[in-house]
């Protein structure tokens, strides 16, 4: 489903999309402000809450990164087996507009999330590429912590000045899968934390200031209690794993707003076209036209 042509006047230049990867609902917006007060107290007035966001797909973390980043639902390996079926928005934005591999970025405390840079699909594979920092050092390096993360992104917000970006941060699924309940939600709050100084950071920085759209929501949530662990793990079609959250913050968004529409991971991208103003015709999702000042 190709986006329409992006409204004329649209202030967004870049947009940074950040996932923090697993946590439950019950635990973020279900119990808000909790232990998201950044985001649920500070940055939700100043954006747009989805109540009832979902990923309607495969609840695993390269199949929900695949989706957000490609507009697909794809049952893709979930140990970096295996690439993306279709090209990443990265990919499509960077052939249309012409613009270098560190104007696009994949920042990821997951290094297994490198696969997003790239597809099976012939006519793309290794083919317009956006610059990768995933995990310590790359590919089979392992997972590195999200305060790293943090650092990195900033590091490569100030140097590159890139106009398209993910930022993957892991605690919340990585300490969950450990069945460290205190961890996991010690991960929920410095995740809510890093979201809140990376506001900050765009706010004060004047190649983002008042021209970026913040995407912030997640790949995936878990279990219900009583349900094959609970907690400790995800991956099927129960509430817990579906039910995820956006919060969406932009020059061109409404304010202080909760909608209460459905809408889904795949819908991300195609509003990520629609504001950077570039064709997606694979998406199965749609542009949250909800969002828009009127």
């Amino acid at each position: 489903m190709c986006p329409p042509p992006a409204k004329k006047g649209l202030r967004t230049k870049n947009v940074i999309i950040v996932v923090i990867d697993g946590p439950r609902y019950s635990e973020t917006w279900g119990a808000t402000p909790g232990i998201i007060p950044q985001m649920a107290t500070r940055l939700k007035p100043r954006g747009v809450f989805f109540s009832n966001f979902y990923n309607n797909g495969f609840t695993y973390t390269n199949s929900g990164h695949t989706a957000l980043t490609t507009g697909i639902n794809q049952p893709i390996d979930n140990f970096e087996a295996e690439l993306p079926q279709q090209p990443s928005i990265f990919q499509v934005w960077r052939k249309a507009t012409g613009k270098p591999a560190t104007a696009a970025w994949l920042i990821t405390s997951k290094d297994k999330l490198h696969i997003l840079a790239n597809t099976l699909n012939p006519e793309w594979k290794d083919q317009f590429q956006p610059s990768v920092d995933c995990g310590i050092s790359g590919p089979g390096s392992g997972y590195r912590a999200d305060s790293l993360t943090l650092v990195a992104a900033k590091r490569i917000l100030t140097q590159h000045k890139p106009n398209l970006v993910l930022i993957n941060f892991m605690e919340p699924d990585g300490f969950a899968h450990a069945a460290n309940w205190e961890n996991y939600l010690r991960g929920i709050t410095r995740d809510d934390k890093y979201v809140g100084e990376l506001y900050d950071f765009l706010q004060k920085n004047r190649a983002y200031r008042n021209t970026t759209t913040l995407l912030i929501t997640n790949d995936h949530g878990r279990h219900l209690d009583g349900i094959d662990g609970g907690f400790v793990d995800h991956g099927d079609d129960c509430e817990g794993c579906r039910h995820i959250s956006l919060l969406a913050l932009g020059p061109d968004f409404k304010r202080g707003r909760t909608l209460t529409e459905t809408y889904t991971l795949t819908d991300v991208p195609s509003t990520v076209a629609y504001l950077l103003g570039f064709p997606l015709e694979q998406s199965q999702g749609k542009v949250i036209q909800g969002l828009f000042k009127r």
